[in-house]
C-alpha cells in the first residue's frame, strides 16, 4: 500500500479502530467499511483490488462479549487416573511454569505454559486453598475464563513424606556423582530437581 493510502487509512479509520485476528467487532467492521468506501473513491486504477484485512482470513466471525468478566473461573485439573477438579468454579490458581510462577484469575489472557516440578495452588475460596505437588505437565488458559491443567501425576502437599523425599534426594545426588555418561547425569539431575521442589513444597516455600 502506498504512503498516500496509508495516510488515508489513518485519517479514515482513526486511532481507536482495531481488527482482531479472528474477526472484527461492530466498531471495527464499521471502520473497515468506511475505509473501503474512501478507498474506492481514491484508488488510482479501476482494476485495483481492495486491500485485505485480518478479518478477511477469519473462518468464523467473532461476536462481541457483552457479559464482562465472570466472578469465578472454571478449573479442569486432569491426571491420567483422576480428575481432582472437573469444571469446578474457583477464585484463582497459582501455577509453577517453566518460565516462572504465575496466577490465573477470571479474564486472564489466553496462555499455554509448560509446568515444572512445583506446587499448583487452587484457591477455591478465601478459606479453601488446596495445594498439589506436580512433577510436570501443561497449563492451558482459555479466553472464556476456563483453565485446563494436565499433569502426569499430582499429590496433595500434605501427603508428601519428608523423610522419603530426603532419602530420594540423597539417592539421586549419589547417582549424579557416579554417573558414567551425560544420559545418566541428566536422569539423576531430573530426580534432584524434582526432590528439591518437593522439599520446598514441604517447607512451604
Amino acid at each position: 500500500m502506498s504512503r498516500a493510502m496509508m495516510r488515508l487509512a489513518r485519517r479514515v479509520v482513526g486511532k481507536n479502530a482495531s481488527v482482531p485476528v479472528r474477526g472484527a467487532s461492530t466498531q471495527s467492521r464499521a471502520s473497515i467499511e468506511t475505509f473501503m468506501k474512501n478507498f474506492e473513491q481514491h484508488k488510482t486504477s479501476p482494476t485495483m483490488e481492495h486491500p485485505a484485512t485480518s478479518s478477511t482470513f477469519a473462518s468464523t466471525p467473532v461476536t462481541e462479549d457483552v457479559k464482562g468478566t465472570p466472578e469465578k473461573m472454571k478449573l479442569n485439573f486432569y491426571l491420567p487416573h483422576d480428575a481432582p477438579f472437573d469444571k469446578t468454579e474457583v477464585d484463582m490458581v497459582l501455577v509453577p511454569a517453566t518460565t516462572g510462577d504465575f496466577g490465573v484469575l477470571p479474564g486472564h489472557v489466553p496462555t499455554v505454559s509448560q509446568l515444572r516440578p512445583g506446587v499448583v495452588s487452587v484457591h477455591v475460596s478465601d478459606k479453601d486453598v488446596q495445594r498439589y505437588f506436580v512433577s510436570g505437565g501443561f497449563c492451558f488458559v482459555h479466553a472464556d475464563s476456563t483453565t485446563d491443567i494436565c499433569a502426569v501425576e499430582a499429590v496433595p502437599v500434605e501427603q508428601l513424606d519428608p523423610e522419603a523425599v530426603k532419602k530420594g534426594l540423597a539417592e539421586h545426588q549419589a547417582k549424579f556423582a557416579n554417573a558414567k555418561d551425560d544420559v545418566e547425569k541428566a536422569h539423576a539431575q531430573i530426580g534432584i530437581d524434582c526432590c528439591n521442589a518437593m522439599v520446598s513444597a514441604i517447607e512451604g516455600k
